[in-house]
């Protein structure tokens, strides 16, 4: 036991009390040292009390022997805690690198997946057109960063071999001859899809070839050089692992196809070190890559090498490596490993437990003092080792909360489940969309959430994620209340450890508008392109139209009004004049826009001024009719003439679709996503077919019997709107047995707005 306090006015004094030695009166024998400066030495008279006759030198022994069991405990405890923390050190360490070789390896399949993709996109766009050079230098331009040397099309129809290279703005052409080796397989029985050759090692570098057929024929064949040098060494050359380690690759026959001694790339793994390092034994690395890394496993350990970035000797490095699957066609796997030197670690624990040594052989010359200090120290590092686990705890517990907040904060429908199609998780977006609480449908099918026909068409994709361990993206429309979605779903397997696929993760998104837009865009384009024909026709028909018309005139003028030639002229007349019409509605689409559109218009009352029109119409037939025009809607871009035309044309093929009478509601409002004016024309008639809605906007297209539409009207309407910058959109549905009144149709006009 050890006590101490102040006094004499030398300075401290300091009582050991051995409880295993007693004095003769029975009481514990006590040593009080006293510290005058720098010289430690007995207080005589207080040791005369306690001490027995020739005991002075054995309590001074037991004293220093314990002093000394002391110090060597601590030592002993030191060179343990160093060996104990290495090992912690050295797998926390080898763990870290795992994660980098992770990192590379996902870089190398995500760049070759891209790479497929593109060669396969080239051969749809070759087998589609008829211009090879221009496809070659588009796809070049969009690979030029991933390690393409040269892009090939062997075309034998045509006896010709298109090449192309990065940053020529020519492609190559030259023939296919009798006796020539070309450097793609033409055998059309062999390649089916895209396949990744063996690596060919050259003094120029190390290249794999991408082949694949275009079209069915066997006859042409297109092939993509990757210098893997060029694709890993961007990459690669700034891999760092701790403060001097690096990544090197190697191929499944072992050879280095990146190593950051350049001397070892194209070489066999095995012999290139023992080459340049004959005195040192490589067993351990030969083991790894022969039993590990050649049979495509993942794992941690250490080696004994000879070289790291410049230091040559005798040294022990960790070594985490993983696969790299480059092609699952003809199998073939590299090899990623991430290295760093063992003395960069030990030398960082190795200095902190020198420290804490060096502080204990202090005990020696202040005997228990010392030991007192080094408690202090062990007690000081504990809690700094505590606070710092506590710190990286709390970190890594803040980016999983990061990422947790990221999934639940999208608006995507993100969930995972297992084999069997049943819920493990689900995002707040998902459970927010189906009005449901996420925990209830934990282990439950997909049948429980989302429609019959959308789980089963989800089931046999999941079990298809499972089964190629490959990524599955597919559109599903959904019907919610009546009312359809697109949705974009993507699935993608989640791999263990052991890389088995333990669950699928699905991110759908909403792409309803999407789709929307891009019919719209598409119907733009037709339109566009029909507008030039029309014109055309339209200009090439006056011409003959004019003739019938101004012959047609002179001869009534000669017939008797009462005659039978007269009458039949007259026909002859309306029927030209009829023609003309058409001929001018065709042109008036084609000359939309370029008339009045700086003019300002008010979108209701032109409404109102339609309506008063066909107001008498609407009472004959029975059509009820229903309006919503509220006084906030501002102006709008448009000739007030022209409007009208759309409008009546609206509310004329409305009537049309409810012979038997119906009802009709017209109401304006404000988009404010794309800050336009909407008017909407709904009616409860007869709906248009699904089949027809892709052709109503196309001339002389019409669903009305024979003699009661030309086709001309949505035609030349869809050209006014989108002559004014405008969007005029179509939705219709049919009835439901049960709810007769859902049916009909819903046209919706978007104009400009001027503020």
């Amino acid at each position: 036991m050890i006590s101490g306090k102040k006094g004499f006015e030398h300075g401290y004094q300091i009582t050991f009390v051995n409880l295993r030695a007693y004095n003769k009166y029975g009481k514990p024998l006590v040593l009080e040292i006293l510290n005058t400066g720098s010289i430690w030495k007995l207080d005589p008279t207080l040791s005369q009390r306690y001490k027995r006759p020739g005991t002075e030198k054995n309590s001074v022994m037991i004293v220093a022997l314990t002093a000394l069991i002391f110090v060597a405990a601590s030592a002993v405890m030191s060179q343990w805690s160093i060996r104990e923390m290495s090992k912690i050190v050295r797998r926390q360490f080898n763990e870290e690198q795992m994660v980098i070789a992770h990192n590379v390896k996902n870089f190398i399949e995500r760049e070759f997946s891209f790479l497929i993709r593109e060669m396969e996109n080239l051969s749809n766009e070759l087998e589609r057109n008829e211009d090879p050079e221009r496809e070659i230098q588009s796809t070049l331009a969009h690979v030029i960063e991933s390690g393409i040397s040269k892009i090939e099309f062997h075309d034998r129809d045509a006896g010709i071999i298109y090449t192309g290279y990065p940053f020529h703005k020519e492609i190559a052409r030259s023939p296919i001859e009798a006796g020539l080796s070309p450097s793609l397989d033409l055998d059309s029985g062999k390649i089916k899809q895209v396949t990744v050759s063996k690596l060919q090692i050259t003094p120029a570098g190390i290249f794999i070839i991408l082949a694949l057929p275009v079209g069915h024929s066997g006859s042409r064949l297109l092939g993509c050089h990757v210098n893997v040098s060029w694709l890993l060494g961007p990459y690669l050359k700034n891999i760092k692992s701790g403060q001097t380690g690096y990544a090197w690759i190697i191929d499944g026959a072992g050879r280095f196809l990146f190593h950051p001694d350049i001397s070892f790339v194209g070489k066999n793994a095995f012999f290139a070190r023992k080459e340049k390092y004959q005195d040192i034994s490589f067993v351990e690395i030969n083991k790894i890559q022969r039993q590990e890394m050649l049979k495509g496993r993942e794992g941690t350990g250490w080696y004994i090498s000879g070289w790291h970035r410049g230091l040559v000797g005798r040294m022990e490095k960790l070594i985490a490596y993983t696969s790299v699957t480059i092609s699952n066609v003809l199998p073939q796997q590299w090899s990623i490993a991430v290295v760093a030197p063992v003395f960069e670690i030990e030398e960082a624990v190795k200095g902190k437990y020198m420290h804490q040594f060096f502080m204990q052989l202090v005990v020696i010359f202040t005997i228990i003092a010392g030991a007192s200090i080094i408690l202090f120290f062990e007690m000081k590092w504990s809690r700094h080792m505590e606070n710092e686990v506590n710190r990286q705890t709390e970190a890594v517990v803040k980016s999983e909360a990061k990422y947790r907040s990221l999934v639940e904060s999208a608006e995507d429908f993100i969930f995972t489940v297992d084999p069997y199609g049943k819920f493990q998780s689900m995002n707040s977006f998902t459970s927010i969309f189906f009005k449901c609480r996420a925990e209830d449908y934990m282990g439950k099918g997909l049948s429980s959430l989302f429609p019959k026909k959308m789980s089963n068409s989800l089931q046999p994709l999941i079990r298809d994620v499972f089964e190629r361990g490959k990524s599955i993206r597919k559109e599903f429309r959904l019907d919610l209340d009546g009312v359809q979605i697109v949705v974009d779903a993507n699935m993608v397997p989640v791999r263990s450890e052991t890389s088995d696929v333990t669950s699928v993760l699905c991110i759908a998104r909403d792409i309803t508008e999407d789709k929307k837009l891009e019919r719209h865009l598409i119907h733009t384009e037709k339109l566009a392109s029909l507008g030039v024909l029309a014109a055309g026709i339209a200009h090439e028909i006056n011409n003959p139209l004019g003739v019938i018309l101004g012959f047609s005139d002179l001869m009534l003028r000669k017939k008797d009004k009462f005659s039978q030639d007269y009458r039949d002229l007259k026909i002859i007349e309306r029927q030209g004049l009829h023609c003309k019409e058409i001929v001018e509605n065709l042109l008036g689409f084609v000359r939309t826009g370029e008339d009045h559109n700086d003019r300002q218009t008010d979108l209701n009352r032109c409404l109102e001024d339609a309506i008063r029109i066909v107001k008498h119409r609407f009472d004959k037939e029975g059509i009820s009719l229903s309006t919503e025009f509220p006084d906030t809607i501002p102006m709008v871009k448009g000739d007030s003439r022209k409007l009208q035309q759309v409008f009546l044309n609206l509310i004329n093929n409305a009537a049309d679709a409810m012979p038997q009478g119906g009802g009709l509601a017209i109401r304006t409002f404000m988009d404010t996503h794309l800050h336009m004016v909407a008017v909407q024309f709904q009616d409860d008639g007869v709906a248009i077919e699904d089949k027809d809605i892709a052709h109503i906007f196309e001339p002389f297209f019409t669903t009305k019997p024979d003699g009661k539409g030309t086709g001309l009207g949505l035609f030349v309407s869809y050209g006014i709107i989108t002559g004014l910058g405008g969007i005029m959109e179509c939705e219709t549905r049919k009835p439901v047995p049960a709810d007769t009144a859902c049916g009909g149709t819903i046209f919706t006009v978007k104009l400009m707005a001027i503020s």
